[in-house]
């Protein structure tokens, strides 16, 4: 049961990078030259093919404008109200 919830926990954390990037109005292969990755590594952690690191998580949040707190208080939020 843990992974599940795990696992919704993660996908909460997708949604919301995609939607703070998508509210930026930054597209995928503009935040991957930001990053210096392919675009790929963007699309592939928000579907879920591949998870961020936290060290990865920093430098996705500062490439769209949020700081690591900002970001991770947001995903608190998204978080509390699942329970």
């Amino acid at each position: 049961m843990k992974n599940i919830k795990q696992n919704d926990h993660y996908e909460k954390l997708q949604s919301l990078l995609k939607r703070i990037r998508l509210d930026k109005g930054i597209l995928q292969i503009d935040l991957a030259d930001r990053l210096n990755v392919p675009q790929s590594f963007i699309s592939k952690y928000e579907i879920g093919d591949r998870r961020l690191d936290i060290l990865e998580l920093r430098l996705v949040c500062k490439a769209i404008g949020i700081s690591l707190e900002e970001f991770i208080h947001k995903l608190e939020e998204s978080l509390d109200e699942t329970k």
